[in-house]
């Protein structure tokens, strides 16, 4: 062997060995800071914990004031059981996750108290794995940071008592897996530095902007580029922009292209952007801007079951908001999100608010303020999967679609399915799994109780409808919300009532579903949408819209949608679109108008029937 082939061969061993030590080293990290479940040691039934992160000492027994741990570390090492309390005593800073696992009892649970104040976690050292959430898996390989993190915990609560959460880098804020009765309440969430930057415009002219760069949002500039920097990450700004308008107060999205833009430093946080042609730069606007890569979820249930958020509060969070999967009975009361008063930001989400995807049981939102987002407040759907291959008289093959949702099962022995056309969006045939097995991230395979159908075509699509939700949405407040203030697609009961829609970009509810682009099933068959307030909202203000392409005489995609005692307050633009629709009300609603029209002309009807307008008046 020649010296340059053997140099060649150690520099590859030398390299794979260096690149494999630092996984191995971080497997080793992992498993000795986060132990599984059943490499845990049993805790002391009613047991207190106490934790200090200033005066505390992990050496310690941990089970006094006098003498607190100073960590998780300690804590991580233990499964829970009932009685047992965890008492962090006082606010301060925290490098490693708080991973809980244990059973507690209803009548004895497990218990977290915070004392009040400012806590900082960062996460460099936290656990970390990967996770494949809906509609957010554009890095399904990364391991991602979790700063709670619930698994295999049962009854469980985790008071706040008015603590603060300020995380110091991109993390998984929450995480609760195959867990049931947690309950988390009394907890404000922020960030630091919010993945999304945020600057005004102070002045125009024919060939720069002015601009002051929000004090949380940090950036250099080299060589008249622009680079937002924050803790662990780095990017230059992107095209798709959001606006606030203080003045109108409402918010949209934007394309401002920045390639033929240069920067320069004028002042503290004070920027100047030259251009031959201004790309849409608006005096007194500010303007949003992110990454949409989408590689977090803020807030992760999975597999999980009885989750209450109760009185918390959430100033920032990155990523897809609070995503549930596959999840039974969830409840917000009284969950607030928008920006710190103090905080002089106009940014509270990195894009949707609360996202539920396939889940079952009851979903409850009420008494809550969801505002200030960069894309929906709240969507509710399940997931169209594409037969991709009859593989016997009762096994298919399907397929995950859309490239931001995959990597999960989503079919479990027992569930029942659908057969549905991608065309018309009609379901066809119905069946029961008896078998599901996950063939590779985007594939499964299944085995049905009753033979297959023999009029499959090509494109078409199954929805598991066992994991279909009631939803309930109850005096709670949009705003600022970009896009839609709530999508519905679930077949089960909906009723949303007392609320306020004011200003979504778009509409107010969308009623939808698809085959053919983001795979968000099902049709809907029982909505109540009743004594709500729509303020200024977008046209369609109500909009169902399932998207099929053929439509079946006689057979309808949505059914049973009673619209009424709402007020309609508007500017112009439609109240109510409706296709593909069966046994549709529109009764005893107010509608608020500059002009006079008849109540028809707000209203539009497409391949509908059963259709009752009744009791409806218009004031000025």
């Amino acid at each position: 062997m020649n010296r340059k082939l053997l140099s060649v061969l150690v520099f590859c061993v030398g390299f794979l060995s260096f690149f494999g030590c630092g996984n191995n080293q971080k497997s080793a990290f992992i498993k000795n800071n986060y132990p599984e479940v059943s490499e845990r040691t049993l805790a002391e039934a009613n047991t207190t914990f106490f934790i200090n992160p200033n005066s505390g000492d992990d050496s310690n027994l941990g089970t006094s004031k006098e003498k607190p741990w100073k960590t998780f570390k300690r804590i991580n090492q233990l499964h829970l059981t009932e009685g047992n309390t965890i008492e962090i005593l006082s606010a301060g800073d925290f490098k490693e996750s708080l991973f809980v696992t244990g059973k507690g009892t209803e009548e004895n649970p497990i218990t977290i108290n915070f004392s009040v104040g400012i806590y900082n976690f960062y996460p460099e050292n936290a656990y970390k794995n990967q996770f494949q959430i809906s509609n957010t898996n554009d890095a399904p390989k990364d391991f991602k940071a979790v700063a709670f993190y619930f698994l295999e915990a049962e009854n469980v609560r985790l008071n706040g008592n008015g603590a603060e959460i300020m995380f110091r880098g991109k993390v998984m804020e929450t995480g609760i897996r195959y867990s049931k009765n947690i309950t988390i309440e009394n907890l404000t969430f922020d960030y630091y530095r919010p993945t999304v930057s945020e600057l005004k415009v102070i002045k125009t002219n024919n060939s720069y902007a002015d601009v002051e760069i929000h004090a949380d949002s940090k950036y250099k500039i080299i060589d008249s580029t622009l680079t937002w920097v924050g803790e662990g990450w780095k990017h230059k700004p992107q095209s798709l922009w959001q606006a606030f308008n203080p003045e109108t107060d409402k918010v949209a999205r934007t394309s401002l292209p920045v390639n033929n833009l240069s920067f320069s430093k004028i002042g503290d946080q004070k920027v100047r952007i030259h251009f031959d042609k201004n790309p849409g730069l608006k005096e007194g606007i500010i303007y949003q801007n992110r990454n949409t890569f989408r590689d977090y979820a803020a807030v992760f249930s999975e597999r999980s079951s009885n989750i209450i958020w109760k009185n918390v509060t959430v100033h920032f969070m990155h990523g897809m908001g609070f995503v549930s999967q596959f999840c039974e009975n969830i409840t917000f009361d009284n969950l607030s999100v928008k920006p710190s008063e103090k905080s002089g930001r106009t940014c509270a989400a990195w894009a949707d608010i609360l996202h539920f995807s396939s889940c079952k049981g009851n979903i409850e939102i009420k008494n809550s303020y969801l505002s200030a987002a960069n894309d929906d407040a709240v969507n509710v759907h399940g997931t169209h999967l594409r037969i991709t291959e009859k593989l016997s008289n009762k096994k298919i093959r399907v397929r995950f679609m859309h490239p931001q949702t995959f990597g999960f099962e989503a079919f479990f022995a027992g569930d029942s399915v659908e057969f549905v056309s991608n065309t018309s969006l009609l379901s066809y045939s119905k069946n029961k799994v008896v078998s599901a097995k996950m063939l590779n991230e985007k594939e499964m395979e299944l085995e049905l109780k009753q033979p297959v159908p023999h009029n499959i075509n090509p494109k078409d699509v199954i929805e598991n409808t066992t994991w279909t939700p009631n939803l309930t949405i109850t005096n709670t407040k949009i705003a600022h919300i970009p896009t839609r203030g709530v999508l519905i697609t679930t077949r089960a009961k909906v009723r949303i009532e007392n609320n306020e829609f004011n200003k979504p970009t778009m509409s107010g509810v969308l009623i939808a579903d698809d085959a053919n682009g983001w795979f968000e099933s099902g049709p809907v068959k029982n909505v109540i949408i009743k004594n709500n307030k729509f303020i200024d909202c977008g046209s369609p203000v109500i909009n169902i819209h399932p998207e099929n392409k053929v439509v079946v005489s006689g057979a309808f995609v949505h059914e049973n949608i009673k619209i009424s005692k709402n007020l309609f307050s508007i500017n112009s633009g439609k109240i109510l679109f409706a296709k593909s629709t069966r046994n549709i009300q529109f009764t005893n609603n107010t509608i608020e108008a500059k002009k006079r029209f008849l109540i028809e002309d707000f209203l539009t009807f497409k391949e509908s029937d059963a259709i009752k307008i009744e009791n409806n008046k218009q004031i000025f």
